[in-house]
């Protein structure tokens, strides 16, 4: 073998061949032109699309990069790190919630199978979409999402002041906000651990038990809504002191 041999070796380590199809087997995405609106939002349906798929640990900022069609460090831009992508992810779902929910008690009385159907698309994002565990694995990691409109609060303000015009009920503000911030509660630890639960209260092979559960909530929540409430009971009135009976002896005796 002569020198140029050897230096033609050394420079190409494997025949031009075998790279060829190494590199058709791995083709690189094509790179569109697109505004940074548009790139932002693309990612943030990419990311939501894994979660659906895989869970959390379904964002990986290389393989979102691969779905959309732009490099790594375009992710870092607009996001700065994968936990900042993942708060995005979640701003967002809790921005959609916030419009379909408050905006449904403030239109118009909701009956209760479209009570129901609300819960349902609640459940459809926080839990067959994954966000309920996304923010439970963002709490746990010390970056629970803010909530800057305060969705809960709002929410609790339109219900409550449907519930003086229609039931003609004197319960107190924190009476429907507690009532709302149960139902939260409630549909947070389903989106976690809802299989669980359902296994445990032996419901796991029943295909109608997620659905009955969604309209006996909504039950719940309409009965008490239309009532009294679980405020603070009334005062009860102090008992006057029992008096005490004086005996008196009768002249003679």
């Amino acid at each position: 073998m002569s020198a140029g041999d050897i230096g033609r070796r050394v420079a190409q380590p494997w025949p031009v061949a075998t790279r060829s199809r190494r590199a058709a087997s791995r083709p690189l995405p094509k790179r569109v032109r697109r505004s940074a609106e548009d790139a932002h939002e693309q990612i943030l349906d990419a990311a939501d699309k894994r979660l659906a798929e895989s869970g959390p640990r379904g964002i990986r900022l290389q393989e979102i990069a691969a779905d959309v069609g732009v490099s790594h460090p375009t992710i870092l831009h607009h996001f700065g790190t994968r936990e900042g992508l993942v708060e995005a992810v979640v701003d967002r779902a809790l921005g959609v919630l916030r419009e379909k929910v408050v905006s449904s008690f403030l239109e118009r009385r909701l009956e209760v199978g479209e009570g129901a159907e609300l819960v349902r698309q609640i459940m459809a994002t926080l839990g067959d979409r994954g966000h309920a565990r996304l923010m439970a694995w963002l709490t746990l990691e010390g970056r629970a999402p803010e909530d800057r409109a305060k969705l809960l609060s709002v929410l609790a303000g339109a219900m409550h002041a449907r519930r003086i015009a229609e039931a003609q009920t004197q319960a107190p503000p924190e009476d429907t906000l507690f009532m709302v911030m149960l139902v939260a509660l409630a549909l947070f630890g389903e989106g976690v651990l809802g299989a669980s639960v359902l296994d445990s209260a032996g419901l796991a092979a029943d295909p109608g038990a997620r659905d009955r559960f969604h309209a006996w909530l909504v039950r719940l929540i309409e009965r008490h809504l239309h009532g009294a409430g679980c405020g603070d009971p009334p005062p009860v009135a102090p008992r006057a002191p029992a008096r005490r009976k004086v005996k008196t002896s009768r002249p003679g005796r």
